[in-house]
């Protein structure tokens, strides 16, 4: 497992984050499989929370394009994964089992990841983007999803934080465009940084 992480690790990580179940996740089933090829077929690695409904939807989307999926699972183990949590193992390359639970299994998922996109989504859904909004990842939000992702641009307003690194657009494709163009120049911008560092250093 491991070794097919750090054979992947020059390309981009994309989380997916959305309603593991219920009306929300029945309604963008579709869009959530949409976003997943859509990881695949631009040449990113898919990155899960290693359960159902949305983050499931998509590692099939993903899978099915040829592309890898690395799953952080709440679970220490794959016996407590199947068992004690009841999530799939199918559709993913690679399960991380965190033993942190689903809180401690967010703070890993998105800081393992390059970025985060939300499709619909509930109060899980909203954890993930408020860790990823403090640590200042690029954040896309498939606009028009449902649930949690349609609440967002109001919870921005109310929190008067700004919505820099946050992308929203309602299609799949054009969104994973976005977001890897996000990735990119922030990363361009993080190499500058380095080397102005680098010369005030040896001066």
């Amino acid at each position: 497992m491991y070794i097919q992480i750090f054979m992947y690790i020059n390309k981009y990580k994309i989380c997916i984050s959305g309603a593991a179940a219920g009306p929300c996740f029945e309604a963008a089933k579709e869009l959530a499989y949409e976003v997943g090829r859509e990881v695949a077929r631009q040449g990113a690695i898919l990155v899960t929370g290693a359960t159902t409904g949305v983050p499931h939807e998509a590692a099939r989307g993903a899978h099915e394009a040829g592309g890898m999926v690395i799953g952080f699972s709440p679970a220490a183990t794959l016996k407590e994964h199947v068992k004690k949590y009841r999530l799939p193992t199918d559709s993913t390359e690679a399960i991380v089992f965190t033993g942190f639970g689903y809180a401690g299994r967010n703070l890993l998922l998105t800081r393992s990841s390059d970025a985060v996109i939300l499709v619909c989504g509930r109060i899980g859904t909203l954890n993930e983007f408020t860790i990823a909004f403090e640590d200042k990842k690029i954040i896309g939000i498939l606009a028009a999803s449902g649930g949690m992702s349609d609440e967002l641009p109001h919870i921005l307003r109310v929190a008067r934080r700004g919505a820099k690194n946050v992308i929203f657009d309602p299609h799949p494709h054009s969104l994973v465009k976005k977001v890897l163009a996000a990735i990119a120049k922030n990363r361009q911008n993080d190499g500058v940084r380095e080397k102005k560092l680098r010369k005030r250093e040896e001066l």
